[in-house]
């Protein structure tokens, strides 16, 4: 009968080699809890490979000074879908936002977490470095950051895939990487509106406002929000803003007919109504 394979662990000083940070470095991220090494027969040291990654990772993200506590719920979050073992393919870790990806060969998962902050691969180290190595290459540096547009492009993939969630993430980025372009802020209010979220809708709305206070889009979907949180009075005020700012805006002037008539105004209902039709021809 074979006996098992045991696992293959790390001494100090191969970790030490390997991320190239000294052993107080190494002592401190372990005494913060980050990592819980076992201890060999003459009570030294013994690290996991997950132990590696997750001391890699833990020193990147204190080095971009993120909170111990999100350190720690990051590295929980990770340590889930590591393998026990580095595949002789190697792995790609990256983050994006709040997810982590995790890449062996042709096969990706991914776990929620904090900001990471990182992209790096993990390799085995060439036969001349001894059985107990692993290669680390960062990849930050090669790394082009995302414009708004690629965001955008993305959240318009997901929203079409029904990833909804992915999607409102993608906006928001897009939103962040370029204040001043609208799209993605029509797209995820219409995605909010749609989804019930009317409160975020009108915040979203409010906030790109200030900003682009000439869009007529933007008042539009605002007083679509707003009459969808039942806030008449001030829907009704958005819709004649939008239309101040393009008389020829028939979905404005139908919505804000229909909501004149429900709120027993007769005159302006008519008006707007009449307004619509004659667009429509």
């Amino acid at each position: 009968m074979t006996p098992p394979q045991r696992m293959e662990t790390y001494s100090l000083r191969d970790i030490q080699s390997m991320l190239g940070i000294s052993k107080a470095v190494i002592g401190g991220l372990i005494d913060a809890g980050f990592v819980t090494p076992s201890r060999g027969p003459r009570r030294e040291y013994r690290f996991t490979f997950q132990d590696v990654v997750l001391l890699r990772t833990a020193h990147s993200l204190q080095s971009a000074q993120i909170a111990p506590r999100k350190i720690v719920s990051a590295l929980k979050r990770l340590r889930s879908t590591l393998p026990a073992e580095l595949p002789l393919t190697g792995l790609r870790i990256s983050a994006v936002g709040s997810e982590v990806a995790v890449r062996e060969g042709g096969a990706q998962w991914r776990a929620d977490s904090g900001q990471l902050l990182m992209d790096f691969e993990v390799k085995p180290a060439s036969p001349k470095d001894g059985a107990a190595a692993v290669s680390f290459l960062s990849r930050e540096s090669a790394a082009a950051p995302r414009s708004a547009r690629d965001w955008f492009d993305d959240g318009v993939a997901l929203e079409g895939r029904g990833d909804l969630a992915g999607a409102e993430r993608a906006y928001r980025c897009a939103i962040e990487a370029d204040p001043a372009d609208v799209d993605p802020v029509l797209n995820l209010g219409v995605m909010l509106c749609d989804a019930g979220r009317c409160k975020d809708a009108i915040g979203l709305n409010e906030q790109a406002l200030r900003h682009h206070p000439g869009e007529p889009l933007l008042h539009f979907n605002l007083a679509v929000a707003l009459e969808d949180a039942k806030r008449f009075d001030e829907a009704l005020a958005a819709y004649e803003q939008c239309l101040r700012l393009q008389r020829d805006f028939a979905d404005a002037h139908f919505n804000a007919a229909r909501l004149h008539e429900q709120l027993g105004h007769a005159t302006k209902a008519i008006r707007h109504y009449s307004e619509y039709r004659r667009l429509q021809r």
